[in-house]
Parts: structure tokens; C-alpha cells; sequence
């Protein structure tokens, strides 16, 4: 590798200066870190019915996912501006480490509320990853060579997000959920290893200051109002203090983002970048994609494997279509785009078809079968890979070339935000839905069942996806007993045992079986 002497303000021209075989290597090792960071987005969520029912934590659901992307998301400018600062290389460095060091600690997770503080351990870790490899292509090829790179970088999710609910299928029934987590050491350990010995440090010369009083006002609007969505709200509701209070401070830290960011020299959030209405669009669409995307894939799972009836690896083999549609979809599109240098018609297109396969699951009966979601969700992912890879070529084309890198992150800030706010409104209505629909129709159900058949059915148990007799893991335990079972099995069971009393009763008049029939108000 050859060392390149500048002066300290000078900014490096990679493009020109570094070795092909040099690029190779350091995009590599990029794309081996984003991929660790892509596959702990999707390997998780077949994991979550397994981590529902054995820490019984359906209400912290959402924020298995949402800890993660929260920080993540939050992060990823302030990431960006120390990579200009400080070079790229310590960055990622820094990024992987803490990535494993979260990944480590949620193996070995306690309890739910544990679980949810390592994911926020691993969103500040994934943070560093998700900035600088969007970031390095741009620092390593010239606009007329980004094509191929910004292509492997949605490759690489493709592999991932085909790879990832599987695996996470596959590790939940063979093993343990805990092995989700445990499976990112080896790439990360190959991550850094490929990166400390070819990256140089990739310092774009910049000297701006940090604009930390954004960044900080940042979180303080993002945090409460997550929290004001997600939080319970049978023991905190919309009215209550608690949630009120959240989102005024949400609101007002808000107001002062928008003043702070108007005077910053190196504003966060670059607002005069919204006054072009070409990147004004693209940000409202990637926020209603994240918005929209995200909780189909956190979610589906859940409604396979508790509705459907299918495995978790079942379940995570049930989302490749989508997956495999997305690919081919944005591999396609980008080529008609690259070809006709229209954007407009492809856009639309999928948009029409995301519309079609939202409308199509949301209608789904309750006794559809996982070809019947399948085919709906290839649809769905026909449509979004359309739009998804098109969002920051859009936005990078219709501004100036020295706001590349700020369009490109404010298009992935925007969308992880769509997705964190989609995945806590989304999971705070299921777990609304859930507790209501088990006060009204289960409940008063399970109440006219036998008194044995009751004491056998744990509602609580039930709504986090399990029932009293299947808690066992796949530590070769007896394999779970389905409700529907355990109560034909519990009331033939009583059916026996009052036929043989009576028998005792009538033909060998025995006066115990006698006094036993008397006694049972359930007696004819």
C-alpha cells in the first residue's frame, strides 16, 4: 500500500492515487462489515416468537428491533462527520467492535428489557458500519465508476436478507435463539482483520466542526417520541401525563433542531438541501418505505409461525421470495433506468405494486396457507425494489456534487427513521390488539371450558405465542403440544375418566364412584 503525503487541509483524491487491487480490498472489507450489520437486521426476526416465550415479553417486542435501529439510525450523522474528521478507518474499526461487543451480550441475554439494551449496544455499533459504506465508494470511485459498487452494496442486503431468516430459522430450531447473535462473530472477526491490514485511513481533509447541539437535540426528538408510542398504553395512555410530556419535549426539542440546524456551519441536517423539490420527494419516500417496510418484516414472522402454523425455519424460508423479488426488481430497474435515464416511470411502477401487495396481506383470511403469504410478499417486493435502490441515485443526480455524501445520508437517516417509527407504531397496535381481542373473545371462551381444561391454559402464556405445557426449548425436551390439542386431549380425557365412574357407579354400585358423580356439578 502506498503512503500519500498531503498537506493537512489537502483532501486526498483516492479516486486517482490508490491502486485498483487497493480499492478491491478496502471495498471488501466494507462490504463484509455492511454485511454483518445487514444479516443482524433480518436473522433476528425469526428468532422473535422463540424470544417472546421464554422471556413472555410481547410488550417489548417492537423494541427488540426498534433499540436496535433507534440507535443505528440516530448515530449514523454524527458517524459520518467523524469519518471526515478522523478517517474512515478508525470508524469502522471502532463500529465492528462495539457491533460484536453488543452482539456478545445479547447471547447472553437474561430477560427481555436485558435484550433490548444490548440491541441499542449493537445499533451503536451498526451505526459506523451503515454511514461508511455508503460513504467509501464515493471516496474510492469517480461518479462515472459508482455504479458497480453501489450495486454490490445492494447485493450484499439481497445475500443478506436471503441468508438471514433462514439461518435465524435454522440456529432458533437446531440450537437456540441465542445463536442469532453469536453466528456475527466470525464475520466480524474477519471484518476487522481484512480492514486494519488493507484500509488506509480515508481522510477527506475536512476540518468542520462537530455540530454536537444538533446531534444532541437529535436524539431528545427521536427518544421520547418513540417512547410516547411504544410504551403501554393500558398503564400509560395517550392522555396521561407521562405520554403527553414526551411528546411536548419531543416537539419542542424539534423547534430548536430547526433553529439550531438553520445556523450551524456544519449543520446534521443540511435544510437548504430540502429546497430542491426533486430530493424534497425522495426523502418522503424513503421515510414512508422505511415506515412501510420495515414492519412487514418484523412482523410476518410472527403471523407465520402463530397463525400459519409453520417452523421458524419455515418461516425464515418463506421470506427469501421477497427478498429474491427485491433484487431482481432493483438489478432490472436500475437497467431500464441506466438505459432510458427515466426514473419517473420505474418509480411508479413500484409504487403501484407495493400498494397492490400491502392492500393483498392485509386482507389475508385466517386460514391462508404459507404459499398464499408467500406469493403476496414476492408482490410486495417486486414493487419495493423498484423504488428502494433508485432513492439515493435520485437524490445524489438532482443536487450538486459536493452534497453527494449529505443526500445519500439523509436518504438512509430518513428511511431507518421511517422504519423505527413504522416498527413501534405497528408493534404498539398489535400488542393493542391483542390484549383487547383476549379480554373480549378469549378470555370469556376459556371460561366455559372444563375447570381442568382451565387450569391447564395459561392466557398470559398464550398471548406471548405459547401455552402452559410447551416453555420447553430445543434442548431435546418433549417437543410443544398445541392448544388445540392439549384441550381435545384434556376434555377426552375427562370424558374417560366420568364414563369409568359412572360405570363403577351403575354396574358395580360402588359407593365411592357414587359419591364422586354427586359431588361433580358437571354431572348430568
Amino acid at each position: 500500500m502506498t503512503t500519500i503525503a498531503v498537506p493537512a487541509q489537502e483532501r486526498i483524491d483516492y479516486a486517482a492515487t490508490l491502486s485498483s487491487r487497493t480499492k478491491g480490498f478496502i471495498l471488501a472489507g466494507v462490504l463484509l462489515g455492511l454485511f454483518l450489520e445487514a444479516l443482524d437486521q433480518t436473522i433476528v426476526a425469526t428468532a422473535l416468537p422463540a424470544i417472546v416465550r421464554q422471556f413472555q415479553g410481547i410488550d417489548l417486542l417492537a423494541w427488540v428491533s426498534t433499540g436496535y435501529l433507534l440507535a443505528s439510525t440516530a448515530l449514523v450523522p454524527v458517524y459520518g462527520k467523524l469519518s471526515d474528521i478522523i478517517g474512515r478507518r478508525i470508524i469502522v474499526v471502532w463500529s465492528i467492535s462495539v457491533f460484536l461487543l453488543g452482539s456478545v451480550l445479547c447471547g447472553l441475554s437474561g430477560s427481555m428489557l436485558q435484550l433490548v439494551i444490548f440491541r441499542f449496544v449493537q445499533g451503536i455499533g451498526a451505526a459506523g458500519l451503515g454511514s461508511t459504506a455508503f460513504a467509501i465508494p464515493a471516496d474510492l470511485y469517480p461518479p462515472a465508476e459508482r455504479a458497480r459498487p453501489s450495486g454490490l452494496i445492494g447485493a450484499v442486503f439481497g445475500i443478506a436478507s436471503i441468508i438471514g431468516p433462514f439461518i435465524g430459522g435454522f440456529l432458533t430450531d437446531t440450537f437456540s435463539w441465542r445463536w442469532v447473535f453469536y453466528v456475527n462473530i466470525p464475520f466480524g472477526v474477519l471484518a476487522l482483520a481484512l480492514i486494519v491490514s488493507q484500509m488506509p485511513k480515508l481522510d477527506s481533509g475536512q476540518r468542520e466542526p462537530i455540530d454536537w447541539l444538533g446531534s444532541g437535540l437529535l436524539l431528545v426528538t427521536v427518544v421520547p417520541l418513540l417512547l410516547g408510542l411504544s410504551l403501554d398504553k393500558t398503564r400509560f395512555p395517550w392522555s396521561s401525563p407521562l405520554i403527553i410530556g414526551l411528546f411536548v419535549v419531543s416537539t419542542v426539542a424539534l423547534v430548536l433542531l430547526l433553529l439550531v440546524e438553520r445556523r450551524a456551519v456544519a449543520p446534521i441536517i443540511a435544510l437548504q438541501l430540502f429546497r430542491n423539490r426533486s430530493f424534497a420527494v425522495v426523502i418522503l419516500l424513503a421515510l414512508l418505505n422505511g415506515f412501510a417496510f420495515l414492519p412487514t418484516i418484523l412482523f410476518l414472522p410472527l403471523f407465520l409461525v402463530n397463525v400459519v402454523g409453520v417452523s421458524a425455519t419455515a418461516a425464515g424460508t418463506s421470506l427469501i421470495p421477497q427478498t429474491l423479488a427485491v433484487v431482481v426488481a432493483a438489478v432490472g430497474g436500475s437497467v431500464i433506468v441506466q438505459r432510458t435515464g427515466r426514473y419517473k416511470p420505474i418509480l411508479l411502477c413500484g409504487l403501484a405494486l407495493a400498494i397492490v401487495g400491502f392492500t393483498l396481506l392485509a386482507l389475508m383470511p385466517v386460514d391462508v396457507t404459507r404459499w398464499g403469504v408467500t406469493w403476496r410478499i414476492m408482490l410486495l417486493g417486486f414493487g419495493l425494489g423498484c423504488v428502494v435502490p433508485l432513492l439515493s441515485l435520485i437524490a445524489q443526480n438532482a443536487l450538486d456534487h459536493r452534497y453527494a455524501g449529505s443526500a445519500t445520508a439523509n436518504v438512509q437517516f430518513f428511511q431507518q427513521i421511517g422504519g423505527v417509527v413504522g416498527a413501534v407504531i405497528f408493534g404498539a397496535v398489535v400488542s393493542a390488539l391483542l390484549s383487547t381481542q383476549f379480554s373480549t373473545r378469549v378470555a370469556p371462551a376459556v371460561s366455559q371450558l372444563p375447570p381442568a381444561v382451565q387450569r391447564s391454559i395459561d392466557l398470559s402464556r398464550l398471548r406471548n405465542g405459547s401455552s402452559a405445557q410447551d416453555a420447553a426449548g430445543p434442548s431435546g425436551a418433549a417437543p410443544p403440544v398445541a392448544l388445540a390439542t392439549q384441550i381435545t386431549q384434556s376434555v377426552a380425557a375427562d370424558w374417560d375418566h366420568q364414563r369409568t365412574l359412572v360405570i363403577a357407579a351403575l354396574r358395580d354400585n360402588n359407593v365411592a364412584a357414587q359419591n364422586e358423580l354427586r359431588a361433580n356439578p358437571e354431572t348430568p
